[in-house]
């Protein structure tokens, strides 16, 4: 096993033998709602949404064991055999000198297999891809004879339809079997079953499901079966279906015919082929779910009717899935610079897929949640900044005001939508993400006045930070929180950052740090309801204060305001910060009760003008107490003296990390999360990062396996804690490397001037990924390494988000702030080129740029400084010899197109 080698433009990669892998797939999708996963098989599943699948659900511990695949046959006298890999003979060879050759190549939503039948000497090139603009995939299939005689088969398409709800793999499966209705056409099977089926409330159903074929020259299948069951025949499976073994069954009728109420499959049977040397045919499928059928059936039809047609289409998809991102790379290390092509290409298939849709991500039922919003917006600001503003002042329309957020998301931008279940639970970390995008987003535009643009806030039934239920509440009230008159009460931007940071850090536990509730970022810290508490975010939400209090002062200078119009009831959390107040955990806890008890219903709508000087001057009071807090008392050592932050309590208020003495000896606890924010927040002085540093790589860093874990062993089942402590460890949130907090720690490191210490994080995720022979992934960031260095939750993670902005802002260093471009590098002597050369192709204020860096000593980060800048060969500013900068202004009054800057070191 050689794993992949890259082999163009967009990531695109090549490798032997894919079969010999288990859980690989490749997302294939368009922009019309068709979300696929292909295995190399073609196994997988495609879906509109939870209860329109069109073939079958696939979750990882099935993906290479169900044979309900797609599957294209070859019928020859003396058997069958399979261009997608999947019959009884093949299966049977795996592993044996007689196996096919095989041969994958893929790239950004697409798949080809190149697999040759050893014994015949016959090879078949099977594609997918997904049409744009149509719910449909494509499938084309090219057989060549290569042997020295004539060969002579019956091509054979099977594609199982499964045509209902995931739920239905074993609620009612044979009974909404019995809603569906086949019409068999000329070109293939249309399934659209009566109802979908629900015990809530069926509905009449609006879903139709097709295969459609094509053949050599356009030519239509001849013959047809429908009905899965009878396809497969008595005794037979889907890798050995009786009416394939038996071609001239009289189970295949042509068209047109109609099949109520079987499991369904698009069976099409093209005429006889003799094939001589060296001669080659193709077919042609469509395979969709459409709620139009006769626009995208007529276009998916057309899509296949002519294999020129086709190809073309295929380019066309390619060439828009490659230019869709438009950052790129150039380092010494040519893997690296195709790495980050999927790493970029990672958030655009969080945004088709949610985190439910691809075989790991067998959880809920679509859409995304409160932090998706918020770190997907990440990457779009980088690389698509258009829109992003509307979308965040919509985003903000799910804060409630007490400080916590709806956690039912709508489809639509802005729609937030009552829990019906009533389901308690606060995330306590919800409130800090929203402030990190929007800083974003004003250093890479200069939108600083989007702070005073207004937006509503959610209501629904929970009130008090979901301890209670506001009795007044009932459906007809909606969802948008209303002042004492009934009419929607509106905030500015900069209120609703105030409202969710500020309350946050009122809500502590009796160790004064805030409480950690139904969990913070790490969902499985989910058992600490009660008396838990989060040092880890409490330094993440300090950090957020003395950001807020740097852009509140900017957001004056910017509009010549000196106050904003802040909501009455919020002043006194505001500005309460007498050292009795700050100190005492019943204080805080009783000013934020007295708070939430004014707006559990309805707000006044009073608002009052204070100073933004006074407020600035407030936020940063209280997170210097909350930072020295922290210093003062969470610092935990062991015996040998090592040191770092504490980054929880559990649910019996007791300190979860440092060493401890139990019966089988010593004990060291540490968690990766509260050295990423303390770090991260500067609550952690240079003297503390770098013991945090040692003592990170002593304990959680694992070589070849993707770097720092999340956390030690604890060796005890922490029901005081979370379920994570239930897993084995090494997985998932217990030890496991988690990618998404692997890599905030190189971006904490490199934001403090750590750079070598920062890339070993990055670069361990990605010589971990990389190394197929142990992760087994196609490239990208998954959401994390298990204990045997397997990567896990392939593409849907917001890691990749983190990674391509760490890459792009720290390590390259090309970054906004407040509008202006600065670039300050902090990339390794091993990143450049042979010629000293390291380069970034990036968009920033509607303007394409490649920023080349040039080191031409190869000097090591941290002996080099700027010593020159040009744009299009004009010299630029530098400051201090640290980095670069091009105004807002400057880069305005530039031309459109791309531009070069040079930045010699």
């Amino acid at each position: 096993m050689s794993g992949y080698t890259f082999t163009g433009k967009g990531g695109d990669f090549r490798m032997e033998n894919p079969q010999h892998s288990s859980g690989l797939y490749i997302p294939v999708a368009g922009n019309t709602g068709l979300r696929s996963a292909v295995s190399p098989d073609f196994g997988g599943d495609a879906k509109l949404d939870q209860n329109h699948f069109l073939i079958a659900p696939k979750s990882i511990s099935n993906l290479h064991s169900d044979r309900d695949t797609r599957n294209f046959f070859c019928a020859y006298e003396d058997g069958i055999w399979s261009a997608c890999g999947a019959s009884a003979m093949q299966e049977a060879e795996r592993f044996t000198d007689a196996e096919d050759k095989v041969v994958l190549e893929g790239g950004r939503m697409w798949q080809k297999v190149t697999r040759t039948d050893k014994k015949r000497n016959i090879t078949a090139e099977v594609t997918i891809f997904s049409l744009l603009d149509t719910p449909s995939e494509i499938m084309t299939v090219k057989i060549t004879n290569d042997s020295d005689t004539e060969t002579t088969f019956t091509p054979v398409a099977a594609i199982p339809i499964y045509g209902r709800s995931a739920d239905n793999l074993r609620d009612h499966r044979h009974v909404t079997a019995l809603l569906n209705r086949a019409k068999v056409c000329e070109d293939g099977v249309v399934v659209k079953p009566t109802l979908s089926f629900d015990e809530r409330g069926h509905q009449i159903n609006d879903t139709t499901y097709f295969v459609l074929g094509s053949g050599a020259n356009g030519a239509r299948p001849v013959e047809f079966i429908a009905d899965a069951d009878l396809f497969i025949g008595e005794g037979g499976t889907f890798l050995r279906p009786r009416t394939v073994l038996d071609i001239t069954s009289s189970s295949w009728k042509k068209a047109p015919f109609n099949v109520d109420g079987k499991e369904m499959i698009g069976a099409l049977k093209f005429d006889r082929v003799t094939l001589k040397k060296g001669e080659s045919v193709s077919f042609r499928l469509s395979i969709g779910a459409t709620t139009d059928p006769e626009k995208d059936i007529a276009n998916a039809l057309l899509a296949i009717t002519k294999a020129e047609d086709t190809d073309k289409i295929f380019e066309e998809t390619k060439d828009y899935w490659n230019n869709l991102t438009n950052i790129h790379v150039k380092t010494g290390d040519a893997g690296f610079d195709n790495y980050m092509e999927w790493i970029t290409f990672q958030p655009q298939l969080r945004r088709i897929y949610g985190c439910s849709f691809l075989p790991h991500h067998d959880y809920g039922r679509g859409g995304r949640g409160w932090r998706d919003l918020w770190q997907d917006c990440l990457a779009l600001l980088l690389t698509d900044p258009d829109g992003v503003r509307k979308m965040i002042i919509d985003n903000f329309k799910g804060v409630r005001f007490d400080g916590t957020n709806a956690t039912i998301i709508g489809d639509k931008p802005g729609e937030f939508k009552a829990d019906r279940n009533g389901i308690p639970r606060v995330w306590m970390d919800h409130g800090f993400w929203p402030f990190l995008t929007l800083k974003l987003y004003m250093d890479q535009t200069g939108d600083i006045e989007i702070l005073g643009e207004n937006a509503t806030y959610f209501k629904d039934a929970l009130v008090c930070r979901a301890e209670k239920r506001d009795a007044e509440y009932g459906e007809g009230y909606g969802v948008v929180q209303k002042d004492k008159s009934g009419a929607e009460y509106q905030g500015s931007v900069l209120e609703h950052i105030l409202i969710e940071n500020v309350s946050a850090i009122y809500d502590v536990g009796d160790n004064g740090e805030i409480r950690l509730r139904g969990a913070d970022w790490n969902d499985a810290l989910d058992m600490a309801t009660h008396k838990g508490e989060s040092v880890a975010f409490t330094c993440g939400y300090a950090g957020n204060l003395l950001d807020i209090a740097k852009y509140i002062r900017l957001y004056g200078e910017r509009s010549g305001k000196t106050t904003a119009p802040v909501a009455a009831e919020l002043k006194e959390l505001i500005f309460a910060d007498g050292a009795d107040l700050l100190s005492s955990p019943e204080k805080k806890r009783s000013l934020l009760m007295s708070y939430m008890d004014k707006v559990s219903h309805a707000v006044s709508g009073d608002k009052e003008e204070i100073s933004l000087e006074d407020i600035a001057a407030a936020l940063e009071k209280k997170a210097e107490f909350m930072m020295n807090q922290i210093r003062e008392k969470e610092w935990v050592t062991d015996s040998e003296g090592n040191g770092w932050f504490n980054g929880y309590y559990d649910d019996n208020g007791k300190r979860v990390e440092g060493e401890f003495d139990t019966p089988d000896g010593k004990n060291v606890r540490m968690m990766l999360t509260g050295q990423v924010f303390s770090v991260m927040s500067g609550t952690a002085k240079e003297e503390n990062v770098k013991e945090i540093i040692k003592s990170a790589d002593k304990y959680l860093y694992k070589e070849g396996i993707g770097g720092y874990r999340l956390n030690t062993d604890f060796k005890a089942l922490r029901t005081d804690l979370g379920r994570m402590f239930g897993f084995s460890y090494g997985d998932k949130e217990n030890g496991a490397v988690f990618s998404h907090m692997a890599v905030m720690f190189g971006n904490a490191l490199y934001k403090r001037g750590f750079a070598k210490e920062g890339y070993k994080a990055l670069n361990s995720l990605y010589k971990a990924s990389s190394n197929f022979e142990v992760s087994r992934i196609y490239p990208g960031v998954p959401e994390y390494f298990n204990a045997e260095g397997r990567g896990l939750y392939n593409y849907l993670t917001g890691a990749a988000s983190w990674m391509m902005m760490t890459v792009v802002t720290q390590s390259f260093g090309v970054r906004g702030e407040a509008g202006d471009l600065c670039m300050q590098p902090a990339l390794l002597a091993e990143q450049f080129d042979d010629n000293g050369i390291a380069a970034i192709t990036l968009p920033f204020r509607g303007k394409e740029f490649e920023v080349r860096y040039i080191n031409s000593g190869k000097k090591e980060v941290g002996d080099y400084q700027v010593s020159k800048a040009v744009v299009d060969g004009k010299d630029m500013t530098v400051e201090d010899g640290k980095r670069a900068v091009l105004t807002a202004a400057e880069i305005d009054s530039l031309s459109d197109g791309k531009h070069t800057i040079e930045v010699y070191l």
